[in-house]
């Protein structure tokens, strides 16, 4: 009886070892919300993402027709005035905005997609694996995006979809190095140890157990990867390098410069959108940053180590 005791304590503490991530995943989650930062962060990314998603109905004028007078001064029928081909600025800052958030998150998801698995690998792997991963990586890391990207554009031509493309395959580096960080860190930990104890399969604790936990870390470095997107789509429209077809914010920025002492409105409003845009998202890895350490402003401790850190052993409080 004694043995069937200590057998089944054994069992369920190490099948509680095995499902770290969604109590952590909680847990980040409440701290993200009393996180000063992360709660503004969410609510300008709320009210961008709510602007593109209703842009036709906030702004149903063209973004490239002409809505009125040329170079009109903000009105109540049209908010934001129009550009010197009496175009609505409003419509052109809501599918602009819509197309930096576009490009962000393609770019993230497309970058995370390439880094996260490398990393992972390269750290789980380690020797030679490592070492060749970390060289490719490197090598990418060093790549000037901006330069590429103009020489790109000149070569093949303008094109929103190569911009993204580009832009993901060199922007996983970042992303790459933190996974490998943390799933070093992670791989000697206590649940990792009982998930080897209990003859899980070498991926299944890759994938199932260490990437949930490495992932929050991630989502730091893929918020800040994202306004960086956003940024360098932003300055190659406003080089007149972007896409002729579609509306974005550098792309209006562009149109403002010869206009900046009649027509303020015309720089004031897409680069506020872009503001916006990019203090959203560096306010939302911040406050995922607060959650991800227990002894930051958002909480106290809560018996792991900071996983952003990526550094000791865990201990039970």
């Amino acid at each position: 009886m004694r043995g069937s005791i200590h057998a089944s304590a054994t069992s369920s503490r190490s099948a509680a070892l095995l499902e770290p991530a969604a109590s952590v995943t909680r847990v980040e989650l409440s701290r993200l919300l009393r996180s000063g930062s992360g709660r503004a962060g969410l609510l300008l990314l709320c009210g961008l993402l709510a602007g593109t998603v209703l842009a036709s109905r906030i702004a149903p004028a063209d973004p490239f027709a002409s809505a009125g007078r040329a170079l009109s001064p903000p009105t109540l029928a049209h908010p934001m005035g129009t550009d010197d081909l009496g175009r609505d600025l409003l419509a052109g800052v809501a599918h602009g905005t819509r197309t930096s958030l576009v490009v962000a998150l393609t770019v993230t998801l497309l970058a995370a997609a390439i880094g996260i698995p490398l990393g992972a690998i390269a750290a789980w792997r380690g020797r030679l694996v490592d070492d060749a991963l970390m060289r490719v990586t490197e090598f990418i890391q060093v790549v000037p995006r901006f330069f590429l990207a103009v020489m790109v554009i000149a070569l093949f031509g303008p094109g929103l979809d190569r911009l993204i493309v580009l832009l993901g395959f060199t922007s996983w580096p970042v992303i790459a190095r933190v996974a490998r960080a943390e799933v070093l860190s992670l791989k000697e930990r206590e649940f990792a140890e009982a998930a080897r104890a209990l003859g899980a399969r070498p991926l299944r604790i890759l994938f199932r157990v260490l990437l949930p936990n490495a992932l929050p870390a991630v989502v730091v470095v893929a918020s800040l990867n994202a306004a960086t997107a956003i940024l360098l789509e932003a300055g190659l429209s406003f080089l007149g390098l972007g896409d002729p077809d579609v509306v974005s914010l550098g792309y209006l920025a562009n149109n403002a410069q010869g206009f900046l002492r009649v027509a303020w409105w015309m720089a004031a409003f897409p680069g506020a959108a872009i503001a916006a845009a990019v203090l959203g998202l560096n306010l939302l890895g911040d406050g995922v940053n607060d959650a991800l350490n227990p002894r930051g402003p958002s909480g106290g401790h809560d018996g792991t180590q900071d996983i952003a850190q990526g550094g000791g052993t865990w201990q039970s409080s």
